[in-house]
């Protein structure tokens, strides 16, 4: 496997307007429920548990958060979407800004929508297919979370996924190398 970290915070932006460019790195955008997971993967892949803040609060990601996979790859950490404990005012401000990313952000390369293993998919992630698919935005499905399950468990639940979502689904563990690695070696192939 090609090493990618040590990883680092680039920058937080509100807008698209304030979006640094890369330089052509590739850009993934990581998308999903509220606390599904999505700073406990970054600080997974980046091996540096203090990296992207997590909280068992949900909403806490309120920005587009920018971190350098060691000028391999970047990930755009995007607010969660479904439960968060904020003024609707805020979710209707963070919806518009995430639409206008998604749809016009030219260095990304792929979103990657995180879905809690523990749970059945959610109608708003169902949602959040659907509209990747209208808009034409190429998208992987990462299963969190899988620690919590036992390994027969695992298999069954990412064929039941893969089934349901239609497509290719990695289990991801916060706390398993071995699931890190394999993320790693997909993310890398994407072009």
């Amino acid at each position: 496997m090609r090493k990618i970290t040590p990883a680092k915070f680039i920058i937080s932006a509100p807008r698209l307007s304030l979006c640094p460019d890369f330089q052509g790195l590739p850009e993934f955008a990581l998308l999903g429920r509220s606390n599904v997971g999505k700073s406990s993967f970054i600080n997974r892949l980046a091996n540096n548990t203090k990296l992207a803040k997590t909280s068992n609060k949900p909403g806490k990601t309120r920005l587009i958060n920018f971190f350098d996979f060691n000028g391999v790859f970047i990930v755009a950490d995007l607010p969660g979407y479904g439960y968060a404990n904020v003024k609707k005012e805020m979710k209707d401000q963070w919806e518009k800004e995430l639409t206008i990313y998604l749809e016009k952000r030219e260095a990304l390369t792929s979103c990657i929508q995180f879905i809690d293993a523990r749970h059945p998919i959610q109608a708003n992630d169902y949602q959040m297919r659907e509209w990747l698919a209208y808009k034409n935005i190429p998208v992987i499905t990462i299963a969190t979370k899988v620690d919590c399950l036992s390994r027969g468990k695992i298999s069954a639940t990412i064929f039941r996924l893969k089934k349901e979502l239609d497509c290719e689904v990695l289990p991801f563990s916060a706390k398993d190398n071995y699931y890190t690695e394999k993320v790693v070696e997909y993310l890398l192939k994407v072009k």
